[in-house]
């Protein structure tokens, strides 16, 4: 039976799946902690729990956090299937590791500058990280044409 852990190209895109997971708990956990800081509720049942007003829209720095959340899961998980893909087809660690780090790090500091609104530097990071999906998307194809 083949042991995952001893497989280099598994290893990194398990390292790669904790890091973005851990990226989208910490945006979800800080979305509760900025709406906690508004003292604001979207649902009358948590308004009367916690002593929030009740808010028919999200504060800004509620939606912002919101948004920056919503831009990480819209990316990363079509990402991370396509890593497992490629993983699966037998793609070589060398260029899992480079491109599964490339895009950790483009989403890790896409998150940092969504949060702090910071341009041109969101976009700068958003574009490479969606570069490298493309460069795994093209790998993959290559993988399947060198299979068949």
């Amino acid at each position: 039976m083949n042991n995952w852990l001893n497989n280099s190209t598994f290893l990194a895109y398990a390292i790669t799946c904790l890091v973005l997971c851990a990226n989208l708990l910490f945006l979800w956990g800080y979305s509760g902690a900025a709406r906690a800081k508004t003292r604001t509720a979207m649902n009358e049942e948590d308004a009367i729990r916690f002593s929030a007003s009740l808010a028919e829209i999200d504060p800004p720095k509620v939606a912002r956090v919101l948004r920056a959340h919503s831009n990480a899961e819209a990316s990363i998980y079509p990402f991370l299937f396509l890593g497992l893909v490629f993983v699966l087809a037998g793609g070589r660690a060398g260029t899992g590791t480079v491109i599964f780090g490339i895009f950790t790090g483009a989403r890790l500091l896409h998150s940092i500058f969504y949060l702090a609104g910071k341009q041109p530097w969101r976009t700068i990071f958003f574009t490479v990280g969606g570069l490298a999906t493309i460069a795994l998307m093209l790998d993959i194809i290559w993988l399947m044409i060198r299979g068949a």
